[in-house]
């Protein structure tokens, strides 16, 4: 048996269980991974609300690090005793549990599993909207919405490393300090200032290449109008609310713009291609550039905690549960 944070039914916090659940031996193609530090990413409170809705009851989470302990028939891709993380592959908050072993990724020496943990989800995140859905250039202006968040002191960070004037949006004087420190030239407090009009001050009435936005519905509208003509929007979360866009005549209005809603399922469906993330991340992490704050740690037992902290925008960074 091993310990997990089960959900039975969607709601809020209070629907986090800790049971006990039987762990099976590997099976064909599995790995038993014994976990030594779990990632909290806003994907795990829209699964444990319904938003993204799983067969229940289902073990929350989708990241961890962890040592393999044992390995199932035909599984060449890791062995005993390996360190190694994961992301996008639900159950993670567990002690133990069995993970499809294409889907786990080695931790190159020199970096923390609770780092490893941190960083993969929200640093593949990064990585994909940086490097696949707008391939950042040296030269161009990005906004980065929530950049005091996990993702957002990553991303904001590597966008610097590439050479781009990075404008970040946060809730606080700390947070827009945070932001300041961790990549953004220029940091917004969204409370206290008009986001769109002052991004247009800072271009110059341009606007900016992209938006990255995080937040959802709250700064849609907002975000459009950040954008230069046939700038791109690039929605990939929904903290504040799930976007609609009833009308595709306001982006022929604000400027022939382009939206999209990419999703690292579709990104790293191939193994190849989650190696390729991981590596450029890992090394990111390792040469500097990327430098990952754990700003909370809670014990697995406290998860409800976790997401409360994470909901009501009381985190900066990276949170870590330890089973």
């Amino acid at each position: 048996m091993t310990r997990v944070i089960a959900v039975h039914e969607p709601g809020g916090p209070e629907v986090l269980r800790s049971e006990d659940w039987p762990v099976a031996a590997p099976g064909p193609g599995q790995a038993r991974i014994r976990q030594t530090a779990i990632g909290l990413n806003f994907i795990d409170t829209y699964q444990r609300s319904g938003l993204y809705p799983l067969p229940m009851p289902f073990v929350a989470g989708n990241e961890a690090a962890g040592i393999v302990e044992a390995v199932g028939e035909g599984v060449s891709e890791v062995k005993v005793g390996d360190r190694v993380c994961y992301q996008g592959t639900p159950g993670a908050y567990a002690e133990e549990r069995l993970v499809p072993a294409a889907k786990l990724v080695p931790i190159p020496d020199g970096v923390e599993d609770r780092v490893a943990a941190a960083v993969l989800l929200k640093g593949l995140t990064a990585y994909y909207l940086l490097f696949k859905t707008w391939p950042v250039q040296k030269g161009e202006t990005i906004l980065w919405h929530a950049a005091a968040g996990g993702t957002g002191l990553i991303a904001t960070q590597w966008a610097h490393a590439l050479g781009a004037t990075v404008i970040g949006t946060a809730g606080s004087p700390e947070k827009v300090a945070l932001a300041l420190r961790h990549g953004c030239d220029h940091a917004i407090d969204y409370k206290k200032e008009d986001f769109p009009a002052r991004v247009k001050e800072l271009t110059g009435g341009r606007g900016v290449d992209v938006v990255y936005d995080g937040v959802g519905k709250a700064t849609f509208e907002g975000s459009l109008d950040c954008l230069r003509p046939r700038g791109l929007l690039a929605s990939f979360g929904n903290a504040s609310g799930v976007v609609s866009v009833p009308d595709l005549g306001i982006l022929a209005r604000k400027g022939s713009l382009f939206v999209t809603r990419p999703t690292g399922v579709h990104y790293f469906s191939r193994r190849e291609d989650l190696l390729e993330g991981a590596r450029a991340l890992f090394e990111a992490v390792q040469s500097g550039a990327i430098k990952v704050e754990i700003n909370r740690t809670f014990a697995l037992e406290d998860a409800a905690a976790a997401h409360r902290a994470l909901e009501g925008r009381e985190t900066t960074g990276s949170v870590v549960l330890v089973p």
